[in-house]
């Protein structure tokens, strides 16, 4: 088995949740930060999240806070599907007694661990990209520092938040611009392959009967989640964020096309639009990875797999 470091930048967020837990199962990963950003709620919420996550993980990863807004924007949030505290309006059931969140900041520890990394950092992105971005513009050596960034956002075809958008992207569009010129190879686990990989409201009870403290959790945070995506005609809620998780570790049952991509930065309609050239005889100089397709019946089983683990 091959353990290599990961910093999980996020937003939790019902379904960061879900890849927080699943990831902390994940003997492949060496979790050495959790880096937080202002998306599906405020920063403050989203930390406050992560604090609890973070103790239903059961480890004791240090937790940094990042951007409470995009770069250049105005803030857009989610609480139509996260909830106006973005744990889904449930209540945390356990007394949290590490509630220790680091001075330093999201992009400052972002750098100082690639460093100490020496070059084989593996960043996954789950939120918007607001800290990578700072991070990015602050220090100019750090792309020869990463080994890869494994993103949930985008799409090359359609959005959530507008025809063309997918959330995490539409938030802050030149950051995650920015993250795609940036040099390093950027795995974009986009709405194309995440909408595929739902779990039924059948299979997120199946999950909760496990019994744990955690599985129990991951099956509580789903139910708005799962109604939203009823209402939208889909057989069940979408797992954005744990897709990349488990993209990172296993992508032999994921499909992956290498390709260009770019973020319109600049349009009304368009503002926010992965521009992908996968579908195009026009190409673009191939700076990232798309990934298009996912076994969903093994996707699921890796998911039971791990939450039987607490």
């Amino acid at each position: 088995m091959n353990r290599f470091p990961v910093i999980i930048d996020c937003d939790p967020g019902v379904d960061d949740t879900a890849a927080l837990l699943l990831a902390s199962r994940l003997e492949e990963l060496d979790i050495r930060a959790i880096t937080t950003v202002a998306g599906n709620v405020g920063v403050d919420k989203t930390t406050a999240n992560a604090v609890k996550v973070r103790h239903a993980m059961g480890k004791d990863i240090p937790i940094y806070m990042g951007a409470d807004r995009p770069m250049f924007r105005e803030p857009v949030t989610a609480e139509k599907i996260h909830g106006v505290d973005g744990f889904g309006g449930v209540s945390y059931p356990a007394e949290v007694t590490n509630t220790k969140i680091e001075e330093e900041k999201a992009w400052d520890a972002i750098y100082r661990i690639a460093k100490e990394c020496n070059g084989e950092l593996v960043i996954i992105a789950v939120g918007p990209m607001t800290n990578l971005g700072i991070a990015l513009s602050k220090y100019s050596e750090l792309p020869k520092l990463i080994k890869r960034i494994i993103i949930m956002g985008g799409a090359a075809i359609g959005g959530n938040v507008t025809p063309s958008a997918e959330f995490n992207i539409y938030v802050d569009p030149e950051s995650a611009d920015m993250l795609f010129c940036c040099g390093v190879p950027v795995y974009m686990c986009g709405l194309d392959v995440t909408l595929k990989a739902y779990l039924t409201a059948e299979e997120i009870e199946e999950i909760g009967s496990l019994g744990s403290f955690q599985a129990k959790i991951f099956r509580d945070v789903m139910q708005g989640g799962l109604k939203h995506y009823h209402e939208l005609g889909y057989k069940g809620v979408a797992l954005h964020d744990p897709a990349a998780v488990l993209y990172a570790v296993d992508d032999s049952i994921f499909e992956t096309h290498h390709v260009g991509i770019r973020v319109e930065t600049k349009g009304q309609i368009t503002l926010g639009k992965t521009v992908t050239d996968l579908y195009s005889d026009k190409q673009f100089e191939h700076n990232a990875y798309i990934v298009t397709n996912v076994d969903r019946d093994a996707f699921r089983d890796k998911i039971n797999t791990l939450m039987a683990k607490f």
